[in-house]
């Protein structure tokens, strides 16, 4: 906790004065471009990765990066989803996975959330992914099978997404973009999903191959 108060001592007194206008257009208004479904995972910090300023980001983070489909759960995240396509009207949404995601972890290994009722509930939103991971995944084992729930479950909660009613009519309006990503915490890669390739792909070396 030391650690934390001494940060926000620093924020109060340097930080923020360095973007005193920043924070005084922001305390009349929000306007983010991007919602951003993450983990709840202290190694994942949105703002860092993408090297955005406060304001730029609406942010859902929960265990597993998961979306409920609609009706399944209306809580924070299905209404927090509601407000940013309908109220603030978000360009983009991204679900952003990561490596090493402890949720993925569980739904590989139940077992070993069998003392966790609470999370245990919370994975059922990605029983998609255990059956597609399973009917489609069965060669795989190891390191790869984990990678392949990783990426898996991004696009099945992608498709969550799709039966949320302001989404879908957002989509059908075509001024809302969905983007499924997977973040490499080791490496600092960010693998997007390429729905031409049926795959996912690191923008950054695509990028620079287009030149």
């Amino acid at each position: 906790m030391e650690k934390v108060l001494k940060g926000l001592v620093t924020f109060q007194k340097e930080v923020f004065s360095k973007k005193k206008k920043l924070f005084s257009s922001l305390s009349k208004q929000q306007k983010p471009s991007v919602l951003f479904v993450t983990c709840s995972d202290s190694r994942i910090d949105p703002s860092l990765l993408t090297q955005t300023n406060p304001g730029d980001l609406f942010i859902i983070r929960n265990a597993g990066n998961l979306i409920p489909a609609y009706g399944a759960a209306m809580g924070g995240s299905t209404a927090t989803i509601e407000y940013g396509v309908s109220v603030l009207q978000v360009k983009d949404i991204i679900v952003c996975g990561h490596t090493d995601c402890g949720a993925m972890t569980g739904l590989l290994h139940p077992e070993k959330v069998q003392e966790l009722p609470a999370v245990k509930a919370w994975l059922q939103h990605a029983e998609t992914t255990t059956r597609m991971v399973k009917d489609h995944c069965a060669d795989l084992k190891g390191d790869e099978l984990f990678a392949a729930t990783i990426r898996e479950n991004v696009l099945v909660q992608l498709n969550h997404l799709k039966t949320h009613p302001s989404v879908a009519t957002r989509l059908r309006r075509g001024d809302l973009r969905l983007h499924g990503w997977v973040y490499s915490i080791g490496t600092g890669d960010v693998w997007a999903y390429d729905s031409e390739e049926k795959d996912f792909v690191n923008p950054c070396v695509q990028k620079k191959k287009r030149k």
